[in-house]
C-alpha cells in the first residue's frame, strides 16, 4: 500500500537579513512555526534487484508543479537513495492544496514529506544527521519540516534548532494572487541598504553576523531551547494520535485556542514585545502595496485584532495569530471580502506535528 504523508506548511514569525555570503546566499536568523495545513505526499517505493537503476515518476494535480528532477521531492528521493545505497523504483504523487509560491514552505515540505514516506516504504531509517545533510543540500527551508513546531533558522535557513512550542494559536493565512520573486525581493534588500548610506536596519551594522547571533539569541531566551525529549519527537518515530476532527478539510486537534486569560506570559507576546519582523516588508510591501493593505486587514482592531501579523517569508502569504478561533474567523472575512482568499487554520506544534504527519 503507499504511504500518504500530510506535508505541512510554514510561516516565519520573525525574518532578519544579514549580508550576502561569497555562496550567493544571505546570512538569516528566522524564527520558523508549522501550520496544520497541508498538502499530501503519496510516495510508493519497492527496492530493485543489484545492476537495476533507480527510476522516479512524478505527478501532480497541479499544472505547476515539476514532474521532474527539478522539484524538491524529486531531488530529496534521490540523495536520499544515493545516501542509503538503495536502489528502488519510486512514484511520488503531490496532491496540492498549498500556494505553489508563497512564502509558506510548500515544495520545501513535499521534499521532507517525501523522505518520510521513502523511509516508511522501504523500511529505512536514516540517522537524523543525514536527513538534515540531504535537506540542506535541496534548500533551506527542508530542515525545519524535519523538526516541526517552533524552530530557530540560521545561516541561510537551514541550520535549525528546535525550540519550545508556542501554544496552539488559531492563524489565518492570507494567501493573495500575485507572485513575489525570492531573488529579486533579497536583491532589492541589497539595493536598498546599499541605497541608505546608513544603517536602515540594526542588521546593516558593520557586524551582521554578530547582530543576526544576537537575534537567535533573543527568540531562543523568550522560548527556550526544547528539551531533550521534545526535540527527540523530531525522530519521525510517531506515537499513537491523538483524537482528531476536522475542520475545513484540515485534521487538527480539539480545544486548542488560546482564551484571552491565557495571555499573560504568553510566548507569543513576549516575542512580539521584542520588536520580532519580517525585512523583507521593507521592499516587498512598497512593490506591492495591496499587500500592505491586507495586513492591516489581518491586524484588525485592538478589542479583537491580531496578537502579531507579518508577510511570511518573502510573500507573498501573510498571517494573522489570534487570541481566539472567533477573532481568527472574523479576520478571515475581512480579508476575503477585499477579494484575497483566506485560510483559517491554527499553529501545530512538534508533538501534534509529528503525530499527524501519516495520513490514513
Amino acid at each position: 500500500m503507499p504511504t500518504h504523508v500530510r506535508s505541512y506548511s510554514k510561516i516565519n514569525l520573525g525574518l532578519h537579513i544579514g549580508p550576502p555570503r561569497p555562496d550567493g546566499y544571505h546570512a538569516l536568523a528566522t524564527l520558523y512555526q508549522t501550520l496544520a495545513l497541508h498538502d499530501i505526499v503519496t510516495v510508493s517505493a519497492r527496492r530493485l534487484v543489484a545492476g537495476e537503476l533507480c527510476r522516479i515518476a512524478l505527478t501532480s494535480n497541479h499544472p505547476q508543479v515539476p514532474a521532474d528532477s527539478r522539484n524538491t521531492a524529486w531531488k530529496m528521493v534521490e540523495l536520499a537513495l544515493a545516501k542509503a545505497g538503495v536502489a528502488a523504483d519510486v512514484k511520488l504523487h503531490i496532491q496540492k492544496e498549498l500556494p505553489v509560491q508563497g512564502g509558506m514552505g510548500a515544495g520545501s515540505a513535499n521534499a521532507a514529506a517525501a523522505l518520510l514516506g521513502l523511509e516508511r516504504e522501504l523500511g529505512l531509517a536514516l540517522p537524523q544527521a543525514d536527513r538534515l545533510e540531504i535537506a540542506a543540500q535541496v534548500g533551506s527551508d527542508v530542515p525545519l519540516f524535519l523538526l516541526g513546531g517552533a524552530v530557530l533558522g540560521t545561516n541561510r535557513g537551514e541550520a535549525v534548532q528546535p525550540l519550545r512550542d508556542l501554544p496552539p494559536t488559531p492563524c489565518v493565512v492570507a494567501v493573495p494572487e500575485v507572485g513575489v520573486s525570492t531573488p529579486r525581493a533579497f536583491a532589492e534588500w541589497d539595493g536598498l541598504c546599499a541605497a541608505d548610506g546608513r544603517n536602515r536596519n540594526p542588521l546593516t551594522t558593520p557586524a551582521p553576523p554578530d547582530r543576526l547571533k544576537e537575534l537567535s539569541h533573543v527568540y531562543a531566551s523568550v522560548l527556550g531551547f526544547a528539551p531533550t525529549e521534545q526535540a527527540s519527537e523530531s525522530s519521525g518515530i510517531v506515537g499513537d494520535r491523538a483524537p482528531e476532527r476536522n475542520r475545513g478539510g484540515l485534521k487538527v486537534k480539539p480545544d486548542r485556542s488560546i482564551s484571552p486569560s491565557d495571555l499573560a506570559g504568553n510566548p507569543l507576546l513576549e516575542l512580539v514585545r521584542t520588536g520580532i519582523e519580517n525585512d523583507f516588508e521593507q521592499v516587498v510591501f512598497p512593490q506591492y502595496p495591496p499587500l500592505r493593505e491586507i495586513k492591516h486587514l489581518l491586524v484588525g482592531s485592538p478589542e479583537n485584532g491580531a496578537i502579531y501579523a507579518a508577510l511570511s517569508g518573502s510573500g507573498s502569504a501573510l498571517f494573522g495569530l489570534y487570541r481566539t478561533e472567533a477573532d481568527a474567523k472574523a479576520a478571515q472575512q475581512r480579508v476575503q471580502a477585499s477579494g484575497c482568499k483566506a485560510l483559517l487554520t491554527e499553529t501545530l506544534p512538534r508533538r501534534e506535528y509529528w503525530r499527524g504527519m501519516f495520513a490514513e
